[in-house]
């Protein structure tokens, strides 16, 4: 129990500043979302307390019958929504209204453009429903009780939008909140009992809660010889209360499942798609899963997931049901309710639970064919699909085996054939285009992909028109160390191992290879000696067509790329040296050939392989050696036969 404080002023966190003069000019083009956020935020109150009171009965005190109540006063010119709830304490609600506790919040803020139309899509996208109460109120009281505490630990807060906020310790006899707008001036239809209900209707009906309001009437006022609106001391339910998820999919209009998503997914814009399905057999239950249109800010904190609320028997359960969700689909929401799982189940027993795993797996499988519908007969819809949470997908490949055949036919790519970034190319598009005697699908893996586009292991491949798959993200690395085959194709990378091109190589071209690496061998080896323990072997290439040079690393070792990529996380790294190519028809090699300095022929292999290190986008151990041969030598060629200038020379 809290101890009892008295009034005192406070300032808001920062970000809510900006926050509140954001909403305070009226950022949202439907100011009327408010009501739905304040009555979504009751029902969330409500379905809290029914959970923690079902290891704590004495939360109910004398009151079982939960309910939010939306209420006007025309004179007083204030609109309210109480619920009897689970409240808040002081500390949950310094919490929970003077701060914006959410990750992403920095993300959120250097998102902000300044274009009122933009930053509201933004706002939307962060879910701070609360503070939209500012758009129309001018003022905002809340008082509050803890279920469980006593009549003298209420709270009230107070603030008119701008820096501060007062708090004080209020007498408050029933548990939970109530929120009262002081209306600013011009809103007056809010305080109309048909536009309240309209608006409660369109937004609110899937509220499991009763919403009510007193029932109105019209009386003749004498004075002004008309009818005047009245309120009756009668209740009147506004909403069905009934679980939409729990309708017959005939019932249920696209109106009602949207903003029904809005509700649940505490998102200000349509959901891209949506699955319904009642699952019967050894377990019962029914699932209702949403695709977002776009990517909350915390996507990327794999521990931070609230997408999942879980059900039982139409009980709520918890939020964050992470049990139900695999972490690659983390960006789905929606609801699960089961009748099989008991009331007061725990995450504990979720970890355990033989259910839990069945109808998780059945979740995943309902989550996938609606990905594959969406890639087959709504491209567009898949591609933001992809665009929002592709990366995220990935990760599957790594992380659910059961799935992994089919998660790789959702997954897409840049191409060599395309030279554009976007990510549009699926394996089964790349196996559908291989060229005759092709039994590969090839693909490179790169920092970014500007580096994949640009690498000299193309050339070759470029040469006969075979298609190469361009994989600039970093989780790429990861997806590909788990995705050997697809649809019995092997994929190979082409800057590992040595290069077999099968039956897309003549047996000519294979004649000539040979007869070149005999000829060079002595180069080479001399080339080897030179280099050291830089490199793990020297030997003739045919990837390479207009380059010098490349690396190549071995079959089982880690790439080049994914060697970078862990040592800049300071991870260590198991050492392998790569395999330096040659191309024996490249000037540079002839002429090296034929060089008999052997302080240049030393420069001129070190040059080569820093030069392959660069065209793969890694950094050299020696940069200033690198410019200081490279200097040298073209000044050597130029024909001028001083050294560079230093100090007493």
């Amino acid at each position: 129990m809290s101890e009892v404080r008295s009034a005192e002023t406070l300032g808001f966190q920062a970000e809510v500043k900006q926050l509140l003069h954001l909403m305070v000019h009226s950022l949202y083009g439907n100011k009327e979302i408010f009501l739905r956020e304040l009555v979504s935020n009751a029902s969330d109150a409500c379905d809290k307390l029914r959970f923690e009171a079902l290891a704590n009965t004495a939360l109910w005190e004398s009151d079982p019958d939960l309910k939010i109540r939306v209420a006007y006063d025309k004179a007083a010119r204030t609109l309210s929504v109480s619920d009897n709830g689970v409240g808040m304490s002081r500390d949950e609600v310094i919490s929970n209204i003077g701060t914006i506790a959410k990750s992403g919040t920095r993300e959120f803020f250097q998102s902000l453009t300044g274009d009122q139309a933009k930053d509201a899509h933004l706002i939307g996208q962060f879910g701070v429903g609360f503070y939209s109460s500012f758009n129309v109120a001018g003022k905002v009281t809340l008082v509050t009780r803890r279920a469980g505490m006593t009549a003298e630990h209420g709270v009230r807060w107070e603030s008119d939008g701008g820096g501060e906020y007062t708090l004080e310790t209020v007498t408050r006899e029933g548990r939970g909140t109530e929120v009262i707008l002081h209306l600013r001036e011009g809103e007056d239809e809010l305080l109309s009992g048909f536009r309240l209900r309209s608006i409660l209707r369109k937004y609110s009906d899937h509220i499991t809660v009763p919403i009510l309001m007193k029932k109105e009437g019209l009386e003749t006022d004498v004075d002004k010889d008309k009818n005047a609106e009245v309120l009756k001391d009668e209740d009147e339910q506004i909403n069905q209360a009934s679980a939409l998820w729990a309708r017959p999919k005939s019932e249920i209009t696209e109106e009602q499942y949207q903003e029904f998503y809005k509700h649940v997914g505490h998102d200000f814009e349509p959901p891209l798609a949506w699955t319904h399905a009642r699952v019967e057999g050894k377990q019962e239950y029914t699932m209702l899963l949403y695709l977002p249109a776009h990517a909350p800010f915390d996507l990327w904190d794999r521990d931070h997931r609230h997408g999942v609320k879980l059900y039982v028997q139409r009980v709520f359960i918890m939020d964050d049901a992470e049990q139900l969700m695999p972490a690659y689909l983390r960006f789905v929401r929606g609801v699960i309710d089961s009748n099989d799982l008991p009331l007061n189940v725990s995450r504990e027993i979720l970890q355990e639970s033989k259910t839990v795993e069945a109808i998780r797996a059945g979740c995943v499988k309902r989550v996938l064919s609606l990905l594959e519908d969406l890639s087959e007969k709504e491209k567009d819809k898949y591609a933001t699909v992809w665009k929002e949470f592709g990366r995220v997908l990935k990760e599957g490949v790594a992380e659910d085996f059961a799935n992994r055949e089919r998660i790789a036919k959702l997954l897409r790519f840049s191409s060599s054939r395309e030279e554009k970034e976007d990510e549009t190319v699926s394996l089964a598009d790349y196996v559908s285009r291989m060229k005759e005697g092709q039994d590969k699908v090839y693909y490179i893996t790169a920092e970014s992909f500007g580096a994949a586009r640009a690498s000299p292991h193309l050339e070759i491949f470029r040469k006969k028109g075979v298609e190469v798959l361009l994989m600039h993200d970093r989780v790429d690395e990861w997806v590909m160390a788990n995705l050997t085959e697809f649809e019995g194709k092997k994929l190979q990378s082409v800057a590992k191992g040595d290069l077999d091109l099968g039956k897309l190589e003549d047996e000519a071209e294979k004649k000539e290879q040979e007869k070149e690496a005999g000829e060079f061998k002595e180069l080479t080896d001399k080339i080897g000696k030179v280099l050291g323990d830089k490199v793990k072997d020297v030997r003739v290439t045919h990837r390479l067509t207009d380059s010098p040079a490349c690396l190549v690393a071995d079959p089982s070792a880690m790439s080049t790329n994914l060697e970078r990529l862990l040592k800049a996380a300071g991870h260590k790294v198991p050492e392998s040296k790569p395999t330096l190519e040659v191309n024996p028809h490249h000037p540079l090699v002839g002429a090296l050939k034929h060089e008999s300095d052997e302080k240049r022929f030393a420069d001129w292999s070190h040059i080569l392989l820093d030069q392959a290190v660069l065209a793969e986008g890694g950094q050299l151990d020696e940069p200033g050696a690198f410019v200081k041969r490279l200097n040298e030598l073209m000044l050597d060629m130029a024909g001028s036969g001083k050294r560079i200038w230093t100090p007493g020379s």
